[in-house]
């Protein structure tokens, strides 16, 4: 197992975990051919027929059922987060730039490459084997700021790093970007862990930062929180920079659990304060942690996010055919349309209490109304009707959730989630052993 010394070498990296048995990868990757013939054939055509895509996120191809765990660093500029990727990697990567301004100046997907280059936003949406494809209906004021990494370190064979611009506070600077921050609500949904970076110095979560935060929204479970650059305040500041951090977020998260903070500092040099370094230490070992288990749960987070996205879909269905029920067959449309956007929460709970579904399954009730204005409820599939099959669709769709999926979750391989605890040396303060 390697280790890490915080000031007496460079970073060499942290160690790769161990390949699961053949037998274990072999069931693994069953399960994601099983998943993408799946959403192909049941999911993907009823999406189609519902205009899926135009109401939620884009359709999905098979690369993205294939491609490692992806990791999204979200947070102020200057906080860390290009070093953070830089001290994971044990080295630096094509386009990298840091600095104490705001350099990072565009969305960087870090991937694994046997030569070190750079690939421009379009080119790798449009690559035949990416997972970015999705990302094309941004335009091109985001894709001239965003690019592919390929780097051949070795743990970017397990995962991919997607390094973000930081998030400014200024109306002046979300205006002169030329695209939506919100972009990464395309990237939430798609990646396998969120880690939201702070520093002590910059605890103050900007407006525009708050609506990234609220865009997670669904996505509660993959998000992490790391107080970076601890080291530079002592003990007594520690706790007090801590307290208010979890303050701020408090007022941002909209969820009754506590949120899991780790304190660290992610740099390959000496920690700074002795008194603090053990704590330091071991929280940073449960980060790594958290970052050695994504590999091994790529399949089951795969069958989850497949699950929650046809429950969605389901939804979906059955709310668009209640509205085009409401609709008149010969006149008064308009008014009829508005009416029904108007009177849509009271839509959503006669659609839940007729079809036995919850309520968390429904879509964000304004961001279904802000797209509902723009299309003809008219032409809303009746789950009954032609272009659902005369109700086939909706029944493989059930059977696919009630039999096909719970049947594939049987061929995941078991105690593939068990972790290791992190080991803390007694070298001083200096020194921990990695765990992923």
């Amino acid at each position: 197992m390697e280790e890490m010394f915080f000031g007496k070498k460079k970073q060499e990296g942290p160690s790769i975990p161990p390949p699961p048995s053949a037998d274990d990868a072999e069931k693994k990757d069953y399960v994601l051919r099983e998943l993408s013939k799946l959403y192909t054939k049941v999911f993907r055509p009823i999406e189609e027929a519902t205009k899926f895509d135009v109401f939620y996120s884009s359709l999905l191809n098979e690369a993205e059922f294939r491609t490692p765990p992806m990791v999204l660093l979200v947070g102020p500029y200057s906080v860390g987060k290009t070093t953070f990727i830089e001290y994971l990697l044990g080295r630096k990567f094509p386009g990298q730039r840091i600095g104490p301004e705001p350099t990072t100046d565009r969305f960087t997907a870090v991937m694994y490459g046997e030569d070190d280059r750079t690939i421009p936003g379009n080119a790798l949406t449009v690559a035949p084997n990416s997972p970015f494809r999705a990302l094309q209906r941004e335009g091109n004021a985001f894709l001239s700021r965003f690019e592919g990494s390929l780097c051949a370190a070795p743990l970017l064979e397990h995962l991919s790093l997607i390094d973000t611009p930081g998030v400014l506070s200024g109306e002046k600077q979300r205006v002169q970007r030329h695209y939506d921050f919100d972009v990464v609500v395309q990237f939430a949904e798609r990646v396998d862990l969120i880690v939201l970076l702070f520093d002590p110095f910059k605890l103050d979560i900007s407006d525009e930062l708050t609506g990234v935060i609220r865009r997670f929204r669904g996505h509660e479970d993959k998000v992490r929180v790391v107080l970076n650059k601890s080291d530079r305040v002592n003990q007594q500041q520690l706790m007090r920079v801590y307290g208010a951090l979890m303050w701020s977020l408090g007022r941002v998260l909209d969820t009754p659990e506590v949120c899991r903070v780790y304190v660290g500092s992610f740099h390959d040099e000496e920690l700074r304060d002795p008194d603090t370094a053990p704590l330091l230490a071991a929280e940073m070992g449960d980060l790594l942690s958290d970052l050695r288990e994504l590999p091994q749960q790529s399949a089951t987070r795969r069958v989850n996010e497949l699950v929650k996205r046809a429950r969605l879909l389901k939804a979906h269905c059955y709310l668009l055919d209640h509205l085009r029920e409401q609709m008149p067959s010969v006149y008064g449309f308009q008014k009829k349309k508005q009416e029904l956007l108007n009177s849509m929460p009271a839509q959503f709970r006669t659609v839940c209490r007729a079809r036995g579904l919850s309520p968390g399954d429904f879509p964000d009730l304004q961001k279904f109304v802000a797209v509902a204005k723009e299309v003809d409820f008219a032409q809303f599939p009746r789950v009954n009707g032609s272009r659902m099959k005369k109700g086939k669709m909706m029944q493989e769709l059930e059977a696919a959730l009630n039999n096909a999926i719970p049947a594939l979750m049987e061929f995941l391989p078991r105690g593939a989630a068990s972790v290791e605890e992190p080991v803390t040396e007694s070298v001083g303060v200096s020194e921990v052993e990695t765990v992923i």
